[in-house]
């Protein structure tokens, strides 16, 4: 049930800014490169690592069409455009989205990591 819930809070704030004007927002490796590592990158994906410790926060950034994985899941506050919306993310949660835009804080005490991989 706890599954269904955070898909559904994740994908109201997603779908809220799917369609949100693209204006010169970097990809996430670009905007913030202390936290999200380059592991692969071809003509059809990029891979990424995000690594959040305890209130460490990125900087506004874009992802293509992407699926997550969660390694270490934690306390985060997403921003968009449209909202904010303070989670809290199980370890290995996995979700898909569409395109978006936003901004992630580990509002917790643990270190939040993820696998990230992006439609080109």
């Amino acid at each position: 049930m706890k599954k269904v819930v955070l898909t559904a809070v994740i994908s109201a704030l997603l779908f809220g800014n799917a369609f949100a004007e693209n204006t010169r927002v970097e990809s996430a490796h670009i905007a913030s490169p202390n936290q999200y590592e380059l592991l692969l990158e071809n003509q059809v994906v990029t891979v990424l690592k995000m690594t959040l410790k305890p209130g460490e926060q990125d900087n506004w950034h874009k992802h293509n069409a992407e699926t997550v994985y969660f390694e270490k899941g934690g306390k985060a506050t997403i921003t968009t455009t449209e909202k904010d919306m303070t989670l809290e993310i199980p370890d290995g949660y996995v979700m898909w989205h569409d395109q978006w835009e936003h901004r992630v804080k580990n509002v917790g005490d643990t270190t939040i990591t993820a696998i990230i991989v992006e439609k080109k």
